[in-house]
């Protein structure tokens, strides 16, 4: 079970905010910068010959003597994608290679990214949103696809859907963002869920989506022993996408570098997306996964 009842409740009460509402292709009940039809009161415009009549605001006509159009508010849905990282690296830690099988489920990034898929969808389906949700295998499979769908009846099927997905094999990121945002035919706003290990880089990738407008939120999520390693003595690491082996001796100046280097890559991330305009949530997943989205997210105003 993803999304117990009282999550959901909470989850309800939010929606997904959007710098720049990006044009809908149908009525939805997000408020635009566009003038409408909606009932929502937005500001006054000098009448023009040829307005209709019918806008025009007789009280105000009254008091100044002057004609005034009344302009309402649009409202339009907004195009939301979730594209998740399935390749093995997320699958960790690893329930068959570590001792306490909950705390490994509980910390797995793979785990710990469809719940996070699952809440950003379900807020995106409540709000009457239209919903994309996408999973980039390993190995050159085809990504598994949900969607587009409106409508917070969806959530069962997006829950089934994110049950059913499986990490495989070695994702080119760069690739697969690429043609993502070629392939689309409607951009929006995007969170793209991912440990960010990929041999190729994510730069070219996320720019990519840019391009095509995209508004852009990465979610980095590591485990707390990729942060901080409980490690030492002569080892031999094995690499969880490729097999490969690399033998190592740990001790402790090698676990501080270890651990500056990691915060160093996190640091270079951060200011690559400030500078970028993409909105940076790095994640270690000992922190609850719904603190991230009722409490984190919320203070970085990508909810509200």
């Amino acid at each position: 079970m993803f999304l117990d009842e009282s999550t959901l409740r909470k989850l309800d009460q939010l929606s997904l905010v959007a710098s720049r509402v990006r044009a809908g292709q149908m009525k939805g009940e997000r408020r635009s910068t566009k003038r409408g039809t909606s009932l929502e009161f937005a500001d006054y415009r000098d009448y023009v010959q040829g307005d209709d009549l019918r806008r025009v605001d007789w009280n105000v006509y009254a008091r100044l003597e002057r004609p005034f159009i009344k302009l309402f508010e649009e409202e339009e849905d907004l195009s939301v994608h979730v594209l998740i990282d399935a390749s093995r690296s997320m699958n960790w830690p690893d329930e068959s290679t570590n001792g306490d099988n909950a705390t490994a489920k509980e910390r797995n990034k793979f785990q710990y990214a469809l719940h996070l898929a699952a809440a950003i969808g379900h807020i995106a389906l409540a709000a009457g949103d239209r919903l994309t949700m996408i999973a980039f295998s390993g190995d050159d499979a085809r990504p598994v696809r949900f969607g587009p769908v409106r409508g917070r009846g969806n959530t069962f099927r997006l829950i089934k859907f994110l049950t059913e997905l499986k990490p495989s094999g070695t994702t080119d990121l760069n690739g697969a963002l690429r043609d993502y945002a070629m392939a689309s035919s409607r951009a929006g706003l995007g969170f793209l869920l991912t440990d960010l290990f990929s041999p190729a880089g994510y730069q070219p990738g996320l720019n990519a989506l840019q391009s095509q407008g995209y508004e852009v939120n990465l979610l980095h999520l590591l485990a707390p022993e990729e942060v901080d390693p409980p490690l030492a003595g002569d080892l031999r690491l094995i690499d969880s996408e490729t097999g490969d082996p690399q033998d190592v001796s740990i001790d402790g100046p090698l676990r501080d570098l270890y651990k500056r280097r990691v915060q160093g890559w996190r640091d270079e991330i951060e200011t690559h997306c400030l500078k970028r305009g993409v909105n940076y949530v790095p994640v270690t997943t000992s922190t609850k996964w719904d603190e991230v989205v009722l409490y984190q997210m919320r203070r970085m105003g990508l909810v509200k």
